[in-house]
């Protein structure tokens, strides 16, 4: 059972911006309603310029919230797009290695880039919500998808199985004080659609958004990712990748076709495809380039008898479950439902 939990912004800094402030206040209420005692790492609320300049200091709260000993759970504030700066203050010297201890961690999007940097130390972690987009939901209350695997893992501290929403909400247009209390259109769900393959399949899960992944290999948004990622070898190698499942979901940002079809080929070119059991793929947010990413993934991929499920309510879309990774899943897309060993 979690009680202690600590938030920290390995991304972006916006918890620490006056204009948020009214939505963390209810992420904290709610925090503290479930019994939990929360608090932030000392850098975590600096703001939007002090955490885009201080990778080192985001660093330095990771290892110490890792290090404390009444930590149970290290809660992400929100992704971005930036975390793979922490990469020379954690593996340099061995950092993160040393400092990882078994606790709770949680976040998704740009965090993607941490689960990874957390695979390399051996640690398991939960994919799929965050602190501002989840816990600070400003609706009537968390969307009830959401909070059930939220209360689990609290309750817990694992998840034991997955099954689809049965609905999905459009994406929230307006972040401001006025909005507290409303909700967005809501649409029906149609559940894990399995797109080629046996319809179950087994593995340990990793992954993450496919736009952080993107990022590994090309160099368009910033010049020295993928010179990092690859000096610190931080994607797995394709004898890692053996047996696993690998999680792809996009982000706010909606790849166009292109890019998604690009962002496969970059893992094709990796050997991922012919390492995995099976791909596992989020909703997109509103549905956007559904019906395209389906095809790509079937076409680019190019293995027919590779597992493909797609429509997971994880990553972008509203509502999110939470994933553990590296634990031994089976996927049953008869039953719905992902199951898990541990």
């Amino acid at each position: 059972m979690i009680k202690n939990v600590t938030i920290v912004s390995l991304s972006s800094g916006i918890i620490g911006e006056p204009f948020v402030q009214f939505e963390t206040e209810i992420g904290l209420k709610r925090l503290k309603e479930y019994g939990l005692n929360v608090k932030y790492m000392p850098h975590a609320k600096m703001g939007l310029d002090y955490i885009k300049a201080h990778p080192e200091k985001r660093a330095e709260d990771l290892l110490a919230a890792f290090r404390d000993p009444e930590t149970d759970m290290i809660l992400c504030a929100i992704g971005g797009d930036d975390t793979y700066r922490l990469l020379p203050y954690l593996f340099e010297h061995n950092e993160l290695a040393e400092a990882v201890t078994d606790k709770v961690f949680l976040g998704f999007s740009d965090t993607t880039i941490n689960h990874l940097m957390l695979h390399k130390a051996g640690l398991r972690t939960f994919y799929g919500q965050a602190f501002l987009p989840d816990i600070c939901e400003i609706g009537p209350e968390m969307h009830p998808y959401t909070r059930k695997y939220f209360e689990e893992l609290i309750r817990t501290g694992t998840i034991r199985e997955i099954t689809p929403s049965d609905v999905w909400y459009e994406e929230r247009l307006a972040f401001t004080p006025d909005q507290v209390g409303t909700t967005t259109p809501v649409h029906p769900n149609q559940g894990f659609e399995l797109l080629q393959g046996s319809p179950v399949f087994s593995g340990k899960i990793l992954g993450g958004c496919i736009d952080s992944l993107y990022d590994f290999f090309n160099g368009e948004r910033y010049e020295d990712m993928p010179v990092l990622c690859e000096k610190y070898r931080l994607f797995p190698e394709k004898e890692d990748w053996k047996g696993r499942i690998i999680l792809l979901e996009t982000s706010e940002e909606k790849p166009a076709p292109e890019k998604y079809r690009e962002s496969l080929e970059y893992l094709k070119a990796r050997g991922v495809f012919d390492a995995v059991n099976g791909v596992l793929a989020g909703k997109p947010m509103d549905e956007t380039y559904a019906e395209e990413y389906k095809e790509l993934l079937k076409e680019v991929i190019a293995k027919p008898e590779l597992p493909i499920v797609f429509n997971i309510n994880i990553g972008h879309a509203m509502p999110r479950c939470i994933m553990p990774f590296g634990v031994e899943a089976t996927v049953d897309t008869g039953k719905q439902v992902i199951r898990f060993a541990e």
